[in-house]
């Protein structure tokens, strides 16, 4: 217990001192910012979930008694309530069928990697969409404290004409209106990235040193579930809704394209199995990826293609490859 207990508080500490380096201003903490969550599902997943919500309640508190009470909100909603979860999720598992006669223990069947990535998404969102409130209880005055934010860090100034300047800027205002209309999306498509980043690091992190106690899964081979087609079919119906309701359901459809496009890559990497230009087909994509960007659309479209038609599975057959090996 005690050496949980020690654990929780460095990684806590640790964790602590990675969100708040953000406060410096330097490139190098904005890196060091989006790996907070880090310390803490590698504890979760390495040593035990009460280890891991030591460290997030050390850390949370630590920064709320060190700097601002509204940094152990941040903290906690932001970083480390989802961190714990995702770690959480990623060590639950349950038996398949009873013990052995011999009292070997029974399989345990781990929660899928499909799921995981469902939930980064989520967690994404809502790391977003509950901030949107704080902002204003209309898409009106939501927009307008979110552009007051933005002259601010840009340092706009209004001149005797009333007309906005922006050093370097040429066109502020539309500078604002593009942000202003974008960013939302755009922080819960960086959130649900880094939600998901965090977790295959920690996961690769703690394989590597030898507490991985479940098997690494076989991402290529991942799937969602029933209800991710019903929620992303609800959050892009919503997101057409006028008003903040609409800006909350697009932000949550955002996140889950992302999923979805994380779902097509897995396609990709599962039809690809035993082709000769495979290392070519994934670098072109990766980088186009990477280059472009826009094509996780794609990806998106081949991952809800695939779970309404069962893709892989259509592959795998017509290549006469059995189903567990696509």
């Amino acid at each position: 217990m005690l050496q949980i207990a020690l654990i929780g508080i460095g990684a806590g500490a640790a964790s602590a001192l990675l969100f708040a380096s953000v406060a410096s201003g330097s490139a190098l903490s904005i890196v060091l910012f989006y790996i907070a969550s880090l310390p803490i599902l590698i504890t979760t997943i390495g040593w035990s979930t009460l280890a891991g919500l030591i460290a997030a309640m050390v850390a949370a508190v630590g920064l709320g008694v060190a700097i601002d009470w509204r940094f152990l909100i941040a903290f906690t909603l932001g970083v480390g309530a989802p961190a714990w979860w995702l770690g959480y999720l990623a060590m639950l598992a349950r038996p398949v069928g009873p013990p052995a006669a011999d009292g070997t223990p029974p399989v345990l069947e781990w929660y899928p990697a499909g799921r995981l990535v469902l939930w980064c998404a989520i967690l994404g969102a809502l790391g977003v969409a509950i901030m949107v409130p704080y902002l204003g209880l209309d898409k009106q005055s939501f927009e307008a404290a979110l552009r007051a934010s933005f002259e601010r860090m840009l340092r706009a100034q209004t001149g005797p004409d009333g007309t906005l300047h922006i050093q370097g800027v040429r066109d502020p205002k539309a500078l604002l209106d593009l942000l202003v209309a974008f960013m939302p999306m755009a922080a819960a498509l960086l959130g649900t990235i880094v939600h998901m980043f965090n977790l295959w690091l920690a996961g690769r992190v703690v394989n590597m040193s030898g507490r991985l106690r479940r098997p690494w899964p076989d991402l290529p081979s991942m799937e969602f579930p029933p209800m991710a087609a019903a929620l992303i079919s609800v959050a892009l119906a919503g997101s057409f809704v006028p008003g903040l309701l609409g800006l909350i359901a697009s932000i949550f459809a955002v996140a889950l394209l992302i999923a979805y496009g994380v779902l097509g890559l897995a396609v990709v990497h599962s039809i690809t199995r035993g082709v000769s230009a495979r290392p070519v087909i994934l670098g072109v994509v990766y980088a186009l990826l990477i280059l472009q960007g826009w094509p996780i659309l794609i990806f998106s479209l081949i991952g809800l293609i695939d779970t309404a038609l069962d893709l892989r599975g259509r592959v795998a057959r017509w290549r006469g490859i059995p189903d567990n090996q696509s």
